[in-house]
């Protein structure tokens, strides 16, 4: 009886593990398509905002997200803009690319309808290498990127970037 109830056990966990990548897939797709929105982005913590205009492409897998784009600022400003994720259940990594730097590592975690990652700079910036950045669906057709970093002066946690989306 032991060893039914092992069994049992055991089918169940790779029955939940199962539909947790069949959720977390589902997620993912729905990122799937073309991009344009506005937002803020400051170079540093203390840095004046500029608003942008921003376009991109997502490519979406069962276990993989790519975001490519331009934000464009002060009419003449223009950055490409990229993020490439690998899922492992709820677990991503990946690279992003934009910032002045040089390529940033990520890792974190789906939480809801946000991946949560913390990013590791190539060189400091703001007095460190790290900074939060989230990824988060909005409604059915929309994305928002934001990333936080910490003020070296005072400690406090502010938003250096935050671009809202729609699917055009």
């Amino acid at each position: 009886m032991k060893s039914f109830a092992r069994f049992a056990l055991a089918g169940c966990l790779a029955a939940a593990a199962g539909a947790a990548h069949a959720d977390e897939a589902d997620f993912l797709r729905s990122f799937q398509g073309n991009f344009a929105g506005k937002g803020t982005v400051k170079v540093t913590t203390d840095a004046p905002t500029v608003n942008v205009s921003c376009r991109f492409n997502s490519d979406a897998t069962s276990n993989s997200l790519s975001l490519d784009g331009t934000c464009r600022g002060l009419v003449v400003v223009t950055r490409a803009i990229s993020a490439d994720l690998k899922s492992s259940g709820t677990k991503y990594t990946g690279t992003y690319v934009g910032s002045r730097t040089g390529p940033a590592q990520l890792s974190g975690r789906r939480s809801g309808n946000a991946i949560n990652l913390g990013i590791r700079w190539a060189k400091e910036v703001n007095g460190d290498r790290t900074a939060q950045m989230t990824v988060e669906k909005s409604g059915e057709d929309g994305m928002r990127l934001t990333v936080i970093d910490v003020d070296p002066k005072t400690g406090e946690r502010v938003m250096t970037s935050r671009i809202d989306l729609r699917r055009i």
